[in-house]
C-alpha cells in the first residue's frame, strides 16, 4: 500500500480547524522556545556534539514507538532492531509509514521530516532512497547541539541514575551551548532491593561515595551525597518511573533497618518487608526533595517487560511495555496527604497512563494545592501511550474542567532522539486548536491577546517560572 507518488503533505494548517486557531497557533505558539523538562537524551553525545551517523541512527535505533509500529506492520526483527544494514531498516520503516496513518507516528514522521530536511513528501517505499540520502546531507553537517538550537530548545532535563557522574553535563556547563542541559535524578535504581541486580547497584553507589553501606543509616547518607552531588550540577528535578502504583505501607524506621540489614546478609525478604522498604524510601526521599526545592515527578502506571522473548533479547526498553491498570487513588492519596501534613511537599508533577484514572489524577493533584507557587501540584502532559491527538484534547479538556489549564506546564517529548522536538509542535496546534473553536463558538470572550498569553504561559514562561530556570 503506497500513496500517489511524491505526493505532498502540508502542515500549515494541521489540526488547525478555525481562524482562531491559526492566529493563535502561528502568532503566538509558534514563536516560543521550547523546554523539554523530562526526556531520555543523552548527554555524552550533546557534550562531545558529533554529528548523528544517519537517519536511521537518529530515528529508529532507540524508538520503541517505532519499533512497535515494524512489529504490528509484520516487519522481521532483523529490520527493527536485528543485523540489518541502516539502510534496509530505513527501507522497512518507510514501508511501514503509510500503514502508521491515525497514529502520531505518521504526524511525528512528517512534522520532523519538514522542520529538520525541509521534506514535505510522504516518506513510502517509492521514495525511500532519496529522503535518505537528503536526511543524512543535512545531519552529516549538523551536530546534536546544533539540532537543538535549531528548534530553539533552551533547556532539556535529562534522566540519570544517582550513581550517574554527570561527567558530560559539566562539560556542557562550561561550554558554549545554546541549550542548558540539566539532570534529573531518577531514584528507580534505589529501590529495587527484590531484583537480583541490587547487590552490583549497591556496591556501584559505594564506589561513587568512597564508603562502605554496612546499615540502612549508611544507604540514607549515600543517598543525600548523591543528591547533593547533583544539585551542584544544577539538578531541579527528581523523577519516578518505576510505574507500579506508589507503596504506602505502614513501616517503622527499625523495622526498616532490620529488613536492610537482612538484605546485607543475604537473607531472602518477604512480599510485605520489600514493599515496607520502598514505602519508606519513597517518603524518605520525597522529604529530602522538598527540602532541596526540587520539584518531584511520578510516571505511574506502566506494566513493563510484558514480552519474555523481546526482554531477553534485548532486556528493558524492548518496546514491548503497556498500559498497566493499578489502583491508584488511595496510594497517592495517602502519600500525598502525609508529606502534605508535615508540611514536606515538594511541587509534584504526576503522569498518569491508564486514561481510565485521568479524572482521578486530575482532581488529587487539586487537593494538595497552596499559596507557595500557582499550580505546585501538576497533573502532567498527556504521556506514553496518551501523547497522541485523542490523549493530549482529553488531558487538555480534563484539566480545564477540573483543573486549571491556564497554569499547565505544557508538553514535553520523554523521547531519546534529537529529532523528536517537533511534538512540541503537535502539542501546541492541538492547545491552539482546541481554544480557537470554544472562542469561534462563544464559549469564551473574543480576546486574541489575553488567549495568546495564555498559550505562550502553557508552551514556555510556566515552565520556566515553575522549576526556576534562569
Amino acid at each position: 500500500m503506497n500513496f500517489k507518488t511524491n505526493l505532498k503533505f502540508d502542515l500549515e494548517s494541521l489540526f488547525l480547524n478555525s481562524d482562531t486557531a491559526k492566529k493563535l497557533y502561528h502568532d503566538f505558539a509558534a514563536k516560543m522556545p521550547i523546554v523539554d523538562y523530562h526526556n531520555h537524551l543523552s548527554a555524552k553525545k550533546i557534550a562531545e556534539n558529533k554529528p548523528v551517523e544517519n537517519i536511521t541512527a537518529a530515528w529508529l535505533k532507540e524508538d520503541h514507538y517505532k519499533w512497535r509500529g515494524m512489529r504490528a506492520n509484520g516487519i522481521d526483527e532483523t529490520f527493527i532492531t536485528g543485523a540489518a544494514s541502516d539502510y534496509e531498516k530505513f527501507e522497512k520503516w518507510a514501508e511501514t509509514v503509510p500503514y502508521t496513518v491515525g497514529n502520531p507516528l505518521f504526524h511525528w514522521n512528517q512534522m520532523e521530516l519538514k522542520r529538520y530536511f525541509d521534506i514535505d513528501e510522504v516518506l513510502q517505499p517509492s521514495n525511500a532512497k532519496a529522503v535518505y540520502d537528503k536526511a543524512n546531507s543535512v545531519l552529516k553537517e549538523k551536530t546534536p547541539a546544533q539540532l537543538l538550537e535549531h528548534m530553539q530548545v533552551k533547556v532539556v532535563c535529562t534522566t540519570d541514575d544517582p550513581t550517574d557522574s554527570l561527567e558530560y553535563h559539566k562539560q556542557i556547563a562550561d561550554g558554549n551551548f545554546y541549550t542548558k542541559v540539566l539532570p534529573t535524578f531518577r531514584s528507580d535504581g534505589l529501590f529495587l532491593i527484590d531484583d537480583a541486580n541490587f547487590p552490583s547497584y549497591i556496591k556501584k553507589l559505594e564506589a561513587c561515595v568512597g564508603y562502605i553501606i554496612t546499615s540502612l543509616q549508611d544507604y540514607y547518607k549515600a543517598i543525600d551525597d548523591r543528591i547533593d552531588f547533583f544539585q551542584s550540577v544544577g539538578c531541579k528535578l527528581s523523577d519516578y518511573g518505576i510505574g507500579s502504583p506508589l507503596f504506602v505501607e505502614d513501616y517503622t524506621e527499625t523495622e526498616v533497618a532490620e529488613i536492610f540489614n537482612k538484605f546485607l546478609n543475604k537473607e531472602t525478604l518477604t512480599t510485605l518487608e520489600v514493599e515496607k522498604f520502598k514505602s519508606c524510601l519513597l517518603f524518605y526521599l520525597a522529604r529530602k526533595y522538598h527540602e532541596k526545592g526540587w520539584a518531584q515527578q511520578y510516571h505511574l502506571g506502566a506494566i513493563r517487560n510484558n514480552n519474555r522473548r523481546l526482554q531477553a533479547k534485548f532486556g528493558s526498553d524492548a518496546g514491548c511495555d503497556s498500559i498497566g491498570d493499578y489502583t491508584m487513588a488511595q496510594p497517592l492519596s495517602k502519600f500525598l496527604n502525609q508529606l502534605d501534613f508535615e508540611g514536606k511537599l515538594a511541587k509534584t508533577i504526576t503522569y498518569n497512563l491508564n486514561p481510565a484514572y485521568n479524572e482521578v489524577f486530575a482532581t488529587m493533584m487539586g487537593n494538595f494545592n497552596s499559596e507557595e507557587v500557582p499550580g505546585k501540584m501538576q497533573w502532567g502532559a498527556a504521556w506514553w501511550f496518551l501523547d497522541q491527538k485523542d490523549g493530549i484534547e482529553n488531558n487538555l479538556r480534563i484539566l480545564s474542567s477540573l483543573g486549571l489549564l491556564s497554569r499547565s506546564l505544557g508538553m514535553l517529548t520523554d523521547s531519546r532522539s534529537f529529532l523528536s522536538f517537533p511534538r512540541h509542535e503537535y502539542f501546541r496546534r492541538i492547545l491552539c486548536d482546541m481554544l480557537g473553536s470554544q472562542i469561534e463558538k462563544g464559549e469564551l470572550p473574543n480576546d486574541i491577546d489575553f488567549f495568546g498569553k495564555l498559550v505562550e504561559n502553557i508552551c514556555y514562561h510556566n515552565t520556566v517560572n515553575y522549576f526556576e530556570f534562569d
